[in-house]
């Protein structure tokens, strides 16, 4: 295989882009698909069940798109055209979702906004997965932490706006907060969905249109030992990838139970209002759409400091680091006196979750054969999607028996399983950490 050329700050930036916009999209369904689905009808105890909506689609559809984009070759490139076709479907559904109501004639509209749920979490996987490809495609090793950390960046800052405009919306445009009438979404949450989806689709016809991709010759000197492995064994998991998936585990249960159960312990610890159709639940969940932005924000920050700090430390170390403060952070949550304040452990979480969407993937990068990126990482999605769909089956009902329908000790579960990552972080042999020691 050819040398890869270092690319620019701006060529990282470019190529990344559109991750701005699938994370805007992804913010809004994070904050806002729980009390849309509880104001449509959901119990609190089957949110977590709709929320297997997104893992088990992601688990389905990343391996899938991997494989055949890694085998895919026209006018647009090899990853581009699924960048496209996944932001044409993710904005029509994220456009159609808060509006379920109006499409219900036979149905309830909280089963349409869970169908309308997976379609969008299908979109955002089709989209995703080559972002995450093109980044080992297109960067020589030396700059895989560069370029994941980059896209880390990008998701910090579009999740941040995804997450504060139904806030801004309401607070500073004075669009209105409240629905119509009950089981209708207020005007300043579908008014963020409709431009969540504009914003999507401009910034990845942005990454197309400026981003090249190296044909597939470039890639047909290729010998190395994992490909001479390939001959035998279709797909030779790398060790790394194996020694990953605990890490893997710890950290996505946790943010599986921040994403599902935040409004809720939010709502019900510090505004007294677990009913979803009270006023201080809307609330509630406005604010916490302020948190979320929060701690994408710092992630954001972090991403720009993570390359240097892994240099100086190593990857394992960085990232063990970074999921014990996230960690610490949640557990706060029991202390803190009112819910103003949370902004200080979400900053810690920001941390956390800058580390976790980047040392992961740069850690594995360097141990995933070239012509095969895509499916790896498509492969490597399922220690994503696995915890997820775990915490989704027993997490309510872990609520419901043991919790004492108290959701605030969901969030600090997650803080348990989040330093136990740190931990399982020390079993990862990091190929590059492991360069650093030799003499």
């Amino acid at each position: 295989m050819k040398q890869k050329p270092r690319l620019s700050f701006w060529q990282i930036w470019n190529m990344s882009f559109g991750f701005l916009g699938i994370q805007f999209g992804f913010a809004l369904q994070n904050a806002n698909a729980s009390r849309i689905l509880q104001t449509f009808g959901a119990d609190v105890h089957h949110l977590s069940w709709f929320w297997l909506v997104a893992p088990i689609t992601g688990m389905i559809v990343q391996p899938i798109i991997g494989y055949f984009s890694d085998k895919t070759w026209n006018r647009l490139g090899r990853r581009r055209p699924y960048f496209l076709a996944g932001a044409i479907l993710t904005s029509i559904a994220l456009v159609l979702m808060p509006n379920a109501p109006h499409l219900a004639s036979f149905i309830a509209p909280m089963f349409i906004g869970g169908g309308l749920l997976m379609i969008m979490d299908a979109s955002i996987n089709i989209s995703m997965e080559p972002f995450r490809a093109l980044v080992a495609d297109k960067l020589p090793e030396e700059q895989h932490t560069l370029g994941f950390s980059m896209q880390t960046l990008l998701i910090g800052i579009g999740a941040v706006i995804g997450s504060w405009l139904p806030y801004i919306l309401g607070n500073w445009f004075g669009i209105s907060k409240e629905a119509a009438h009950e089981g209708l979404v207020a005007p300043n949450v579908y008014f963020s969905f409709y431009f969540g989806a504009a914003v999507l689709l401009t910034t990845i016809i942005w990454t197309i249109a400026s981003t090249k991709e190296y044909p597939p010759e470039f890639y047909e000197d290729e010998k190395s030992p994992e490909d001479i492995g390939e001959k035998k064994n279709k797909v030779k998991i790398p060790k790394t990838m194996w020694q990953l998936l605990l890490v893997q585990f710890f950290s996505w249960f946790a943010l599986f139970s921040m994403w599902v159960f935040t409004t809720p312990a939010v709502a019900h610890h510090f505004y007294n209002s677990p009913d979803p159709y009270s006023a201080g639940y809307q609330e509630a969940g406005d604010w916490v759409g302020i948190l979320f932005g929060i701690y994408n924000g710092i992630s954001a920050i972090i991403a720009l400091l993570l390359p240097k700090v892994a240099k100086k430390i190593g990857r394992r170390a960085t990232h063990a680091i970074a999921l014990t403060i996230g960690g610490l952070s949640f557990l706060s949550f029991a202390i803190i006196p009112n819910a103003q304040l949370l902004i200080i452990p979400m900053i810690g979480i920001g941390i956390a979750w800058g580390s976790i969407l980047a040392m992961p993937y740069a850690m594995l990068a360097n141990s995933i054969p070239p012509k095969q990126m895509g499916v790896f990482m498509g492969l490597f999605n399922m220690s994503i999607t696995i915890p997820q769909i775990v915490n989704g089956i027993f997490g309510g009902l872990i609520l419901q028996y043991f919790f004492h329908d108290n959701p605030m000790n969901s969030i600090l579960m997650a803080g348990v399983f989040m330093i136990l990552g740190a931990g399982a972080t020390f079993l990862v042999q990091d190929k590059l950490d492991l360069k650093r020691h030799l003499p």
